[in-house]
């Protein structure tokens, strides 16, 4: 009832959907910087879309499957397959025992996520299993995983359910459906990601506040879960001013001293004291994750009225999902 990992990735980490209601103890919420993906994926094995899966970035791992296994692998595109022969994403995948599960080039987005059917059995530290990498909490030994790591599984899949038909390659099964991953993540070049003003943002300059908006800024390599550095126009105040740290969240865009902005991510800090331009929409951070080094965006304004109707729908389309699967799964 296990998972071997025989090659590790560059960064593979399991991740639920973070560490809440701990921040005024000052600790990091982390959690899948993808959340859609990992709840999609949840929701296709049957899985509480809660439930913790493994976050793959850019460079996935080699997984032994040593027993029967029902998994989903949605987010980015880092083209798995098993056995050598690819495999399809956004559906329910049976792979029974013997199996090698892999990741090759990566086609789109930066991070792909691979829910099990009855998840991980790693304890949970504050009532989640996410790995905080900089605290080394959570998660399997607080760290990214390594070769020869051996991953215990909940609860098998004993047998192929009933609805995986078609087989595919190998003993591989999957469904005759997927999901239309389009209406949730996007994967496009130069993305336009949404944002509210921030609190401090009548304190920049007219041109800053311009720039914005009107330029791409370009995710820097110095970038990480904790949050992505952006080069592009500098962003001034009108003058100098010191500013009490307060609380952030995910997706908030503090600007320091040398006017490159730098959106907080999932293993954010939990107060700054940074003046912040403006707030990522939550329907957008998604989007967002899938984003590369070296890749540009445009930011876009929009009201909180208009950010909050699009995260209900977003929602709402979550729901309609979950209850289409289900009917799937059963006939």
């Amino acid at each position: 009832m296990s998972i071997r990992v025989s090659k590790a990735g560059l960064l593979t980490s399991i991740q639920d959907l973070g560490r809440k209601g701990f921040q005024q103890h000052g600790v990091i919420v982390s959690g899948a910087m993808d959340s859609y993906s990992l709840r999609i994926a949840n929701l296709l094995v049957g899985n509480d879309e809660k439930e913790a899966g493994l976050e793959v970035t850019l460079m996935g791992p080699t997984l032994e499957i040593e027993s029967d296994c029902l998994v989903a692998i949605t987010g980015g595109d880092l083209t798995p397959s098993v056995n050598g022969k690819p495999v399809p994403m956004w559906k329910p995948l049976f792979i029974p025992k013997g199996g090698t599960l892999s990741f090759g080039p990566c086609r789109t987005g930066c991070r792909s996520y691979l829910s099990v059917a009855g998840g991980f059995s790693i304890n949970e530290v504050l009532n989640s299993k996410s790995t905080y990498l900089r605290g080394e909490i959570g998660g399997y030994k607080g760290r990214a995983l390594q070769t020869d790591d051996v991953l215990p599984l909940s609860v098998p899949a004993a047998s192929k359910p009933a609805f995986l038909s078609n087989e595919l390659i190998n003993r591989v099964y999957t469904s005759s459906w997927s999901v239309n991953y389009k209406e949730f993540v996007h994967f496009t070049k130069k993305p336009s990601v949404r944002v509210i003003n921030g609190g401090q943002f009548d304190l920049f300059t007219a041109e800053s506040q311009s720039h914005f908006t009107q330029e791409p800024f370009k995710v820097s390599n110095q970038s990480d879960r904790m949050g992505y550095r952006m080069d592009g126009p500098s962003l001034q105040l009108q003058e100098k001013k010191e500013l009490l740290s307060e609380a952030v969240s995910q997706g908030s865009v503090q600007v320091p001293p040398d006017g490159n902005p730098i959106i907080l991510l999932a293993d954010r800090q939990t107060t700054g004291g940074y003046p912040k331009i403006a707030q990522v929409i939550t329907a957008d951070l998604p989007l967002l994750a899938q984003v590369k080094p070296g890749e540009s965006i445009y930011f876009s304004h929009i009201s909180l009225h208009e950010a909050e109707k699009i995260y209900l729908e977003k929602e709402q389309l979550l729901q309609e999902l979950k209850i289409a699967i289900n009917l799937a799964s059963t006939k």
